[in-house]
């Protein structure tokens, strides 16, 4: 019987994901830093504001195509760089990057991937992909993967600032989870109940792919102690301005909440800027991404593209970030909930349900065109 049959939102490809990966590698998808009071927000912050739709609209032609990073895409939506996203399913990362180039999406591959970055070009040569960068204590190997993804055609380069040691993910350190994955005599019945995926995974050994002979590429480790090996939490603007002299092609600056950041990201020559609070995972009681947008949209003005990331999860979502601001969106859990459930049939089914869902968005709203869209068609039901 096909999953996807009775899928009818992402909320559902989420509980398809839940039945099929062991509950540590699901925690470490799903979760977030110690309360997870900022990834609720996430989704409450969404739900505060109201549309008001206008009415007796020619709405039988609705486009959806925008602009990402200056190139044209067929949805303001991107696949965002999710680490070790291989773990949901063998060769994971590939197969999202083949989906969202059908979809005419951009796809970005993060440094913790599982797969090496060279491999994503060659399976999607026609994907637009975008290679995600986090400041290394070791910037030998740091500039290697930049001179490696020019080298590989990738063609935006999307730098995470938002991660100098990981958030107190507290359902990964219940699960004593690590990578590659090994049940412990606690967790053995949930990696047990999950005979598919575990047969799967026994056929693709999964490690840190881009750091293979860096330290981080081998042997049973925890996120937090990767991080904690290789990532610098002493980088700065200056390196930031670095990246901005070596890389001539689009450069976006993921993790930025606060109009100050926004307005040093641009002065930097910063291309877009990625409004995120990396999905809850770090400081707890962060400001939620859709909250923190109307903010960076005036204190920018306009000079660059903003994406919002964290807690897309409907078509009306994606519709609530562009009135108030973001030239598009980018998604992760949404996307990796569906590769959990499916594989690549999965990815394709995630994107599809937010393009339907922002297409009727669009035309319920009364709007034929997104460039149209502003924040007088919302009302603030309460906080923000």
């Amino acid at each position: 019987m096909d999953p996807l049959r009775k899928v009818a939102g992402v909320a559902d490809l989420r509980r398809l994901a839940q039945g099929q990966l062991p509950l540590p590698l699901f925690d470490f998808i799903d979760g977030a830093a110690e309360d997870e009071t900022t990834l609720a927000a996430n989704r409450a912050d969404f739900d505060a504001w109201r549309f008001r739709p206008r009415m007796l609209r020619d709405v039988s032609a609705v486009r959806l195509e925008a602009m990402l990073a200056g190139r044209p895409a067929a949805l303001p939506l991107a696949l965002a760089p999710i680490g070790l996203a291989g773990l949901a399913w063998p060769r994971g990362e590939i197969l999202a990057a083949q989906a969202a180039a059908r979809a005419g999406i951009p796809f970005c591959l993060s440094t913790n991937s599982v797969a090496r970055l060279e491999e994503i070009p060659r399976a999607a040569p026609d994907g637009e992909n975008w290679f995600q960068l986090y400041f290394l204590k070791d910037r030998d190997w740091m500039n290697g993967l930049v001179v490696r993804a020019r080298d590989a055609g990738y063609r935006a380069l999307v730098v995470t600032v938002d991660l100098p040691l990981t958030g107190k993910r507290e359902r990964d350190l219940r699960n004593a989870f690590t990578v590659p994955p090994r049940p412990t005599l606690s967790s053995a019945l949930a990696f047990a109940r999950r005979l598919p995926w575990l047969w799967r995974s026994l056929r693709a050994p999964a490690g840190f792919g881009n750091f293979e002979g860096a330290g981080g590429g081998a042997g049973l480790i925890s996120v937090a102690q990767h991080v904690a090996t290789l990532f610098d939490p002493a980088a700065g603007w200056d390196d930031v301005k670095a990246l901005r002299e070596a890389w001539t092609g689009p450069l976006i600056l993921k993790g930025i909440l606060h109009p100050e950041d926004a307005k040093r990201a641009v002065a930097l020559g910063a291309d877009a800027i990625s409004v995120s609070n990396h999905g809850g995972r770090q400081l707890d009681g962060t400001v939620s991404a859709i909250r923190a947008l109307p903010d960076i949209a005036t204190a920018v003005g306009g000079r660059c593209d903003i994406l919002l990331d964290s807690g897309v999860r409907r078509g009306t979502d994606i519709l609530k970030a562009l009135a108030l601001g973001a030239s598009g969106v980018m998604i992760g859990r949404a996307y990796v909930w569906g590769l959990a459930a499916a594989g690549e049939p999965g990815v394709d089914k995630a994107i599809a349900l937010l393009r339907a869902e922002l297409e009727t968005a669009m035309m319920l709203l009364g709007e034929t065109e997104l460039g149209d869209l502003g924040p007088d068609m919302l009302i603030s039901a309460g906080a923000p």
